[in-house]
């Protein structure tokens, strides 16, 4: 197996590989002049997305600037995805994003890791897992999930939380590790924020 083959595997690989060096570089300049395109230029900068990224459903929106360690290139996007500006993705293997999905300022969604052992990280020896953030979530500003975790659907992240482990979905989950404070319910079909209300009719309209 080829270290471009291992990204995907979960075995411990060089990144620094020539190979695969190549390919990233040239996918990052096509970032670059994604960052640099003003925003008033919506139809291209949806055609850059869906070059940069592997998938990209209908109505979604990065704003700039955005990193990834691949410019996106692993990236799976459902429809009505949002981005806030300083999203980071470390794309280094699969990272999926479900439909109607938000993601606050300053996000980062990281599937590299490196081994605990001081004499394979000083290699420069790196492993992956994928990230899977389920359909309608919202994570917060701040929000840093790591290797290897799924968020179910519906989930609200709180702002600042770093995610180690899965998330179910129809919760809300805050904290350093990120736990479940408690799960989506009727409270918060009539409360918005604390005493704010939510006006029913908003129920109604589609």
């Amino acid at each position: 197996m080829t270290e471009r083959e291992k990204i995907h595997s979960g075995d411990i690989y060089y990144p620094s590989d020539e190979d695969i060096m190549a390919e990233q570089l040239s996918l990052l300049d096509l970032m670059d002049e994604y960052n640099a395109t003003p925003r008033r230029l919506q139809k291209e900068r949806g055609e850059m997305l869906k070059k940069l990224f592997a998938e990209v459903g209908e109505n979604c929106y990065i704003e700039s600037p955005y990193f990834a360690n691949w410019g996106g290139h692993h990236v799976h996007l459902g429809s009505n995805v949002y981005a806030n500006a300083g999203l980071k993705l470390v794309d280094d293997t699969h990272i999926y994003i479900g439909d109607c999905t938000m993601l606050g300022p300053n996000v980062v969604l990281a599937t590299a890791g490196h081994p605990i052992d001081p004499e394979l990280r000083s290699r420069g020896l790196q492993y992956n897992m994928p990230v899977r953030i389920g359909r309608n979530c919202w994570l917060g500003a701040g929000v840093i999930v790591m290797p290897g975790v799924t968020i179910g659907d519906n989930t609200v992240i709180g702002a600042g939380s770093i995610v180690t482990k899965d998330i179910p979905a129809n919760v809300v989950a805050v904290g350093n590790p990120c736990r479940v404070l408690r799960p989506i319910g009727e409270h918060d079909r009539e409360y918005y924020w604390r005493d704010k209300k939510i006006d029913p009719k908003l129920f109604e309209q589609k």
